[in-house]
């Protein structure tokens, strides 16, 4: 299975804190992690981390950050054909305060203003498509080149232009906020009728599959609460992300559906007890393992 991944690449430098800083303070530290991020980026690296045949399409710079994220690919074996590194464009940066404490992160993103990625023809055709909803009008060019692709989107902002490309895939997962944004109604987990409504609401809106993430409660499919596992939450960063990798990787083997999601929530329950982005991705073999454990 050839797997396509198009989105949002940036480079991510995590900075683990006993407790959130009071304001106006010097703070030392002892550790920090650098490493890629993006949600389609990061999903591109966990299938290539466990063995998938996946390509990666966005936009960096021609700069340091950008050259780290394409060797950072290319050590899992993601090829990186479709990567633009683009001169005069400074590549994303992400600054990451990990409060060990209780697994919250604060994320300081610099993003330069909105540009598109240079249109490309691929030379292969993609058994599955992840989108990201970064890169909306060469998103909507593949969908419609390739509609007999697995076609998955992880929807996390309530952009019009995520919410169209929501109506051209197969799946869609999403974020609690997405879901309660464009509903316009709340979650209140302490009233499964208030989880139906959104979800209804939903299906209505998108002729698809529809998945909604429930942070630590797991995820929310065809009505019914996939429950995660609970594991010490030390940094939360990318979990969303690894979540939907996971869930591709699963999908485009085949798997049914509520166990792919269940291996999901796994991937990204463990992703929250390490620090950092693409170096908390559990090993294949580890899945393996925390499935039978919590099975």
């Amino acid at each position: 299975m050839k797997i396509l991944c198009l989105g949002h690449a940036t480079y991510d430098i995590t900075l683990p804190l006993d407790e959130y800083p009071i304001e106006n303070t010097k703070n030392r530290i002892q550790e920090k992690i650098e490493c890629g991020g993006g949600p389609a980026s990061t999903a591109a690296y966990l299938l290539g981390k466990w063995g998938a045949d996946v390509t990666f399409a966005g936009l960096v710079g021609n700069d340091f950050y950008g050259h780290k994220i394409k060797d950072e690919f290319e050590s899992v074996n993601v090829n990186t054909k479709y990567l633009e590194l683009r001169d005069n464009y400074s590549t994303t940066s992400s600054f990451v305060l990990a409060n060990k404490q209780n697994g919250s992160r604060t994320t300081f993103a610099y993003k330069p203003k909105k540009v598109a990625m240079t249109r490309f023809e691929l030379d292969f055709t993609p058994d599955v498509i992840l989108i990201d909803g970064q890169e909306y009008e060469m998103s909507k060019y593949l969908l419609n080149k390739y509609p007999k692709a697995l076609t998955i989107i992880d929807a996390g902002r309530d952009t019009n232009e995520v919410i169209e490309l929501c109506k051209m895939v197969k799946w869609v997962a999403c974020s609690k906020d997405f879901a309660e944004k464009v509903t316009h109604l709340n979650i209140d987990y302490d009233n499964f009728e208030t989880l139906k409504n959104v979800y209804t609401k939903l299906k209505e809106m998108f002729d698809s599959e529809i998945v909604i993430t429930l942070e630590d409660k797991g995820c929310l499919y065809n009505y019914e609460i996939i429950k995660s596992v609970k594991l010490k939450s030390v940094d939360s960063t990318g979990a969303g992300d690894i979540f939907h990798g996971a869930l591709t990787y699963y999908l485009s083997n085949g798997y049914d559906a509520r166990f792919a999601l269940q291996l999901a929530n796994y991937a990204g329950a463990i992703s929250v007890s390490r620090i950092g982005t693409r170096n908390s991705i559990p090993l294949k073999e580890e899945m393996e393992a925390v499935y039978n454990e919590f099975k």
